[in-house]
């Protein structure tokens, strides 16, 4: 398995491990447990486990010089993402919530021209429709009386995801562990100021409210993050976006099997149809690089 196809293996369990992680955000909201808090409490949790692997492992924390400014906006973007995605469930569905945050892969596509020199082909912007299309059926809710702060936080959520994958895919020369480390150095100050401008910097103790949920919500979270960079450093940050149109699916799944919301044949149509683009997307991607030199990657 060459190193582009394990990034798009990567890049898919990441995206259904985000899915699950949305789905638990929303149950530890209703028990009290802010989204800002969550990511305050995480990120924590994610500097003192890396500090503990590198230290085990006798890894390297050292950024590339070249690669500290992509790394701070890395860090901003990332808590940005955190922060809005998790808190617009406090004030809208999973669902809504998810339609809305999914439309990164298609601003990452309509940027990709200006940041990456990408053509945009008649074969994928294809793949770009019916991805959404799928998206939208599977999480097209009404949107009557939805609160204004719970999509403004997740269209939010999505602008500074598609400057993630951007910045991500530009930062290979510096290591996964090390790349890891310094992003959530500068999330956990941003994080911290964002929650207390907000007023939802709680205690730890608050968490105790849904301790399970809180749990898997960031269980999901460091694993994905882990494997979403590590496929970010093999693919495209196009090829990335569309993958991660399985995020919305796995959510509208989890959320009917773990929440109790009902999956219409329309959904499960438009569950396929993302399905279907994501397969046709690993093909294209497949083909398109399959005499294009390698890129070494940082361990």
């Amino acid at each position: 398995m060459n190193h582009r196809t394990t990034g798009l293996l990567f890049a898919l369990i990441s995206a259904s491990l985000y899915g699950f992680n949305i789905v638990y955000a929303r149950m530890a909201s209703f028990a009290g447990a802010s989204g800002s808090a969550i990511v305050v409490y995480r990120v924590f949790l994610m500097l003192v486990l890396v500090g503990i692997v590198a230290a085990v492992m006798k890894k390297s924390l050292k950024a590339a010089r070249e690669e500290r400014g992509t790394l701070l906006v890395l860090g901003v973007a990332t808590a940005f993402v955190g922060i809005c995605y998790l808190s617009s469930v406090a004030y809208i569905p999973v669902t809504v919530a998810a339609v809305v945050f999914y439309t990164f892969p298609i601003l990452i596509v309509l940027a990709s021209p200006f940041v990456e020199g990408t053509r945009l082909t008649p074969s994928l912007l294809s793949v770009v429709a019916v991805a959404t299309l799928g998206v939208a059926l599977v999480v097209g809710p009404a949107f009557g009386d939805l609160d204004w702060r719970g999509l403004a936080l997740a269209f939010g959520a999505s602008i500074a995801t598609a400057i993630q994958f951007f910045a991500a895919a530009r930062c290979r020369r510096t290591g996964v562990m090390a790349k890891t480390f310094w992003i959530h150095v500068l999330v956990l100050p941003t994080a911290a100021l964002i929650s207390l401008a907000a007023g939802q910097l709680a205690p730890p103790s608050s968490l105790a409210a849904a301790p399970f949920a809180v749990a898997m919500t960031i269980g999901g979270y460091i694993f994905g993050f882990v494997l979403q960079f590590l496929a970010l450093g093999r693919i495209t940050a196009v090829a990335a976006g569309i993958i991660y149109c399985t995020e919305p699916v796995v959510a509208a799944v989890s959320s009917a099997l773990i929440l109790g919301e009902v999956l219409s044949p329309l959904q499960i149509a438009g569950g396929t149809l993302v399905l279907g683009a994501i397969m046709t997307n690993v093909m294209l991607e497949q083909r398109r690089l399959r005499d294009a030199p390698l890129v070494p990657i940082a361990d």
